[in-house]
């Protein structure tokens, strides 16, 4: 098979950029065999279908990106300097992506989830499991900036599934659009909905 030692992690990082760059049902198993330079019978090796190894590269792309949101969201850190880091974060991520791209790509998970969200039951098990891991992050943030006094949120959880859905349905729509421009508000609005000022030095413009 050559490179077995690595074959696998190729196949993994092939199917997160063509399924968030394309879609999951046009993606076909000898278009990721291409594109991680592996044989499809090395595919087979390691995964039965298609929805396996989808399943497997989930579990590594967060694995790699849980780290940032430790980092973004120290608890060393001031409960809303958390959120304005993570919204910048997201912001200067989607530009970055554009910019390799040529094409504003948004949030992978809701892309990939709306997608096979009635197709593949296991598939829309873990995104779920994903985001609910990632909201976790967020909620905490949000219960110690109202225990300082800094935003009254007494229920932390369900002011964080409004910030939650705001920022997919902001990334979707940016998707859509094909605009970063219209994330240019994201961590203004993010203030606003928790009911805190971002001082003005804080905005950050977004190139269209």
């Amino acid at each position: 098979m050559g490179r077995v030692s690595d074959a696998r992690e190729r196949l993994m990082e092939a199917v997160a950029e063509l399924f968030w760059t394309g879609s999951y049902d046009s993606t076909t198993i000898d278009q990721i065999c291409e594109r991680a330079g592996v044989k499809k019978g090395s595919f087979y090796y390691f995964f039965p279908d298609k929805a396996a190894l989808a399943e497997a590269a989930l579990d590594a792309e967060w694995e790699k990106y849980r780290p940032q949101l430790d980092t973004l969201f120290s608890a060393s850190v001031p409960p809303l300097e958390r959120i304005r880091r993570h919204c910048e974060f997201s912001l200067q991520e989607q530009v970055d992506l554009k910019a390799r791209h040529g094409c504003v790509l948004g949030c992978p998970l809701c892309t990939l989830g709306t997608e096979i969200s009635t197709q593949e039951k296991g598939l829309q098990k873990k995104i779920q499991a994903i985001m609910a891991h990632g909201l976790k992050y967020l909620e905490t943030a949000i219960r110690d900036a109202h225990a300082e006094g800094l935003i009254h949120a007494p229920n932390a959880r369900a002011k964080a599934d409004i910030v939650h859905a705001y920022h997919l349905g902001l990334m979707t729509q940016a998707r859509i659009q094909n605009d970063l421009g219209v994330l240019r508000n994201l961590t203004a609005t993010t203030f606003e909905l928790l009911g805190a000022k971002l001082p003005r030095s804080r905005r950050t413009p977004v190139a269209a």
